[in-house]
């Protein structure tokens, strides 16, 4: 199965990419705490909250879990998100084309992990060159 862990217990590698990914977590978690919305618009302010929450309650199970199964933990998580996704992708019309907005969503998450600099208890007050549209656009 795809993200097994050997039975050793994680491997440095393994480690060192759960630990990137509760450093870029908490980074952005600190910039969604310090921002508490990104737009003023209800439904996407919503999602902002809705993402963060998330986002939140994924880096809390990894922290939770005994320290060999972290990065197991890590790799089963977005499995989930993805199965979620796609059950409630199922639900709506096919006139939205909910399956291209979902693979825009996944492809933007993706790339805005590779993006992000971890937050080391400082601001950074200028512009990494990505945005953070989420798949909307805030400026209407």
């Amino acid at each position: 199965m795809c993200g097994e862990v050997d039975e050793d217990g994680p491997s440095q590698l393994e480690d060192q990419l759960y630990l990137r990914f509760l450093s870029h977590a908490r980074s952005l978690l600190a910039k969604h705490g310090r921002s508490k919305t990104e737009s003023t618009e209800e439904l996407f302010a919503y999602m902002d909250k809705l993402f963060a929450d998330a986002l939140s309650r994924t880096a809390r199970d990894g922290e939770e879990a005994q320290e060999d199964k972290r990065y197991q933990r890590l790799a089963a998580q977005p499995l989930v998100f993805a199965r979620l996704a796609g059950f409630l992708a199922a639900h709506l019309s096919l006139q939205e084309d909910p399956l291209r907005k979902v693979m825009e969503a996944l492809m933007l998450g993706y790339a805005e992990a590779e993006e992000i600099e971890p937050d080391h208890g400082h601001d950074h007050d200028h512009e990494h060159g990505h945005s953070h549209d989420h798949g909307h656009d805030h400026h209407h």
